[in-house]
């Protein structure tokens, strides 16, 4: 295969540097040729085959060469072929060429001719344009004469004629204008003018639709179909032009809401004296001018103009101007504010008007918003709540004022059917409240929660005036004792008012409304308050009066005289009888707490130290006493109706057991007894009862009082019922003599 030697060169073969594809695909040749024959002649063997192997691969390369000469051979032909149809289109093209240039030329020469004859073309088109303006000529004389018909058809309310005739100037004008193609002649000059002022009578007229329904409705159906002439008009035309579009309908449409406007809301709303007056006139009218809109104004108009919609939204919109116009002043009080939240929230959308049941559905009233948006009612509500805030302290202080002025009467109190001390105070107080939280229902519940709880804040403010009132009350009392006059029945009294607020608050709560717990804490407070305060004022003029009596008790004349204390009794029973003029269970209370304040000061008259017992006969003749006058007590106030368990005058037989007993030495056993009866009994309140006693050395005095440390008494009860001796200050000791050059000792 000559694969040991290299061929030569063939003579006219590329050079390397000319196609250097050809040297790559040559040597990767003979690569593949050197690896195969290495591949087949690795042995000495097949070397005998190297004949068959040339011969075989000599065939392949003459079929090879013969196919690749088929090849070119073909290729060759088809270039050929190419070539000569280049060569046609060539031939082609410049044929073509040379027929352009003739054309060119032949139109150049056209083109001048037709230059030379513009000026007769011209001439022939106002030959055509005189010629049209001829035939019209007839026509274009009647104009100015059809003109002043047509304002005369205006001005007598004849707009379908006028319409009419309006339109055959505007199409002559139309078709005097195409064919001249030019600006307007001046003879049609004044039919621009002519349809504004036929659109100025149509939309009148229809303005005045209200009045025309009911006495001329073929005029207003004239107008309104003039209107509609138009606007299929406006529609038709694909491009605007002067003067159009006319829109006559939204005109009409216009026309009627000024109309609306004009005649409900132009005027502004009345003062606010008279704006009740005038919401009562709107709910009469505004119905009214609905059912007029429905039955003679909508058969008048065609349906697209929804005639009961455009009157319900025109005269809603209309009103919320009105009002918040009206807001914006400023100048509205409680009664104003109250009539207006109610017309507007109730009255307006409620069956006497916009939900009357015969109102037609084609207002549709769904759309509407509110007169008074949210916020504003809310708004209103506040400014509601804050001026009739100012007006109910104003009525309260009044009412407390003439109260008070009757404190000072030369008579007692009045009474009411069943004998108790009544005036119209706590009833004018509450109805003052009740009717004014009452009220609000019909307006809403946010409103009334919140009259409620400014009325409780007021209530609390009342009853805090009251307790002031009081105090000045028994300040004047103090300074003299002769005035007022039935200074204690007229405490009473108003522990009764008391009783009958305290009852009757419950009662401002309107059904629905969530409890003010705020508020309700305030009224609690202030109620305890004043009761306390009564209480105290009441229980300090008996004290008063008893003080004189108290002066000698305990004393050895005390000792000795059974009559001292029959004064205290008699004294407490003549006090006390009036409290039948306080309700239940008042009453009771004020017995209770008047036992417990003679009580107090029969022993705070022990804690004084003005008594010291010399020997064990004093000491008895103390226990009796003080065992005598605890049956007394109880006796007294047994006869008043206060039952012995609410009666604290048992501690006084106990103490007895203290004074007693013969052997100091006991008295810690006996005084440990008496701190489990009364555990609010201190070591100084045992020291002046010890001191009482006059026989009690330093010793057994340590011993008593080491004792209560170390049994400390069980806790009182939280209710402070049963607490006495906690009330009962213990006088600081006297300090002991002391020489003048020396030490205290």
């Amino acid at each position: 295969m000559g694969m040991d030697t290299e061929e030569e060169q063939e003579p006219g073969a590329p050079q390397d540097s000319e196609w250097p594809e050809l040297e790559k695909a040559e040597r990767l040749a003979r690569g593949a040729a050197l690896k195969w024959a290495s591949g087949v002649f690795y042995s000495p063997k097949q070397l005998t085959r190297l004949d068959q192997y040339r011969s075989r691969e000599a065939q392949r390369m003459c079929s090879i060469e013969s196919r690749i000469k088929s090849t070119v051979q073909s290729y060759l032909e088809s270039v050929q072929t190419g070539l000569e149809q280049l060569g046609l289109a060539l031939k082609e093209v410049q044929e073509a060429r040379e027929a352009l240039a003739e054309a060119q030329g032949a139109l150049r020469s056209q083109a001048e001719a037709a230059h030379t004859l513009e000026s007769l073309r011209e001439l022939a088109d106002q030959h055509g344009q005189l010629q049209a303006v001829t035939l019209l000529l007839p026509q274009l004389l009647a104009v100015p004469e059809a003109v002043a018909r047509t304002q005369a058809l205006i001005k007598g309310n004849r707009f379908l004629e006028a319409y009419e005739v309006l339109r055959q100037l505007e199409q002559l004008r139309d078709e005097v204008l195409d064919p001249l193609g030019g600006p307007e002649l001046s003879l049609f000059e004044g039919l621009t003018p002519l349809g504004e002022e036929l659109g100025l009578a149509v939309g009148k007229a229809v303005g005045s639709a209200r009045q025309l329904a009911r006495d001329n409705p073929a005029l207003l159906v004239a107008a309104v179909r003039v209107a509609e002439f138009e606007e299929e008009r406006d529609t038709q035309l694909h491009s605007p032009t002067p003067g159009r579009p006319r829109a006559w309908r939204q005109r009409c449409l216009r026309a009627l809401q000024r109309a609306l406007e004009e005649t409900y809301f132009e005027a502004p709303a009345p003062a606010p004296p008279g704006l009740a007056g005038h919401l009562a006139a709107l709910r009469e009218a505004l119905p009214a001018e609905l059912a007029l809109a429905e039955a003679l104004v909508a058969p008048c108009c065609p349906g697209q103009y929804g005639v009961v919609k455009l009157w319900a939204h025109t005269l809603h919109q209309g009103l919320c101007q009105q009002l918040q116009r009206l807001l914006d002043s400023e100048d509205l009080g409680t009664q104003d504010i109250f009539t207006l939240l109610h017309w507007t929230l109730h009255v307006y959308p409620g069956p006497e008007m916009m939900g009357h049941p015969d109102l037609s559905p084609e207002a549709d009233i769904s759309e509407l918003e509110p007169l008074l948006s949210p916020e504003a009612v809310e708004q209103l509500e506040r400014t509601y709540t804050e001026k009739l805030k100012v007006s109910i302290a104003e009525w309260l202080q009044k009412a407390l004022d003439g109260e008070v002025a009757e404190w000072f009467r030369e008579k007692e109190p009045d009474v009411d059917l069943e004998g108790f001390y009544h005036s119209s105070l706590p009833a004018v107080v509450l109805q003052i409240l009740a009717e004014n939280i009452r009220v609000t229902a019909v307006i809403s519940s946010s409103l009334q929660e919140k009259i409620h709880g400014m009325a409780l804040r007021e209530l609390g403010t009342f009853l805090r005036s009251l307790i002031e009132a009081l105090e000045r009350f028994s300040q004047e009392h103090l300074r003299d004792s002769t005035r007022p006059r039935h200074y204690v029945p007229y405490l009473l009294a108003c522990l009764n008012h008391y009783t009958a607020l305290s009852s009757s608050v419950s009662l401002l709560q309107p059904t629905g409304v969530a409890a003010t717990t705020g508020a309700s804490a305030i009224i609690d407070a202030a109620l305890g308050d004043l009761k306390k305060k009564i209480c105290r004022l009441i229980l300090d003029a008996l004290l008063e009066e008893l003080k004189p009596l108290f002066v000698a008790l305990p004393s050895r004349q005390w000792l000795s005289n059974l009559v001292m204390l029959d004064n205290v009794c008699e004294q407490t029973a003549s006090f006390c009888s009036r409290f039948s003029r306080v309700r239940s269970p008042m009453a009771q209370m004020l017995l209770a707490e008047s036992e417990r304040a003679v009580v107090l000061e029969y022993l705070r008259g022990l804690m004084e130290g003005k008594l010291v017992c010399r020997n064990s006969m004093e000491r008895m003749q103390a226990s009796e006493r003080m065992l005598q006058d605890s049956a007394q007590l109880r006796e007294l106030f047994l006869s008043l109706e206060l039952e012995e368990s609410a009666q604290t005058g048992a501690v006084l037989g106990a103490l007895q057991e203290l004074f007693r007993l013969q052997d100091p030495a006991l008295l810690s056993l006996e005084v440990s007894a008496f701190l489990q009866k009364f555990p609010d009994v201190s070591e100084e309140h045992i020291g002046a009862l010890l001191d009482v006693r006059g026989d009690v050395s330093r010793k057994q005095r340590q011993v008593v009082l080491e004792t209560m440390q170390a049994n400390p008494p069980p806790s009182p009860p939280p209710d402070g019922h049963r607490l006495l001796f906690s009330l009962v200050p213990v006088p600081a000791p006297p300090l002991a003599f002391c020489f003048p050059a020396g030490s205290c000792s």
